[in-house]
């Protein structure tokens, strides 16, 4: 549910959590209980809080393996054409 940013012209501004069916239904003043109009306001997003910190470390080693890579157990053909299976 979102939180919506009213003013009042007598109360001033407010804040009420509508349902998106609810966003273009009128609004009452929870102080004098006339309608308010409803103002468009930036979001709210802090990009000091440290939320986006994970993302801008740096990236993180991965050990590399010491030991070789085996040999495959099945090897694919022998021959000069590999593509093509014999009978």
């Amino acid at each position: 549910m979102p939180l919506y940013d009213f003013r009042c012209d007598t109360c001033g501004e407010f804040d009420a959590w509508r349902t998106l069916a609810e966003a273009t239904d009128p609004m009452p003043c929870p102080g004098c209980n006339t309608i308010a109009k409803r103002i468009f306001s930036a979001p709210n997003i802090s990009l000091n809080s440290g939320s986006l910190s994970r993302y801008s470390k740096e990236p993180r080693l991965v050990k590399k393996a010491d030991r070789q890579p085996s040999t495959p157990k099945h090897s694919s053909s022998q021959g000069s054409r590999p593509w093509m299976i014999s009978h």
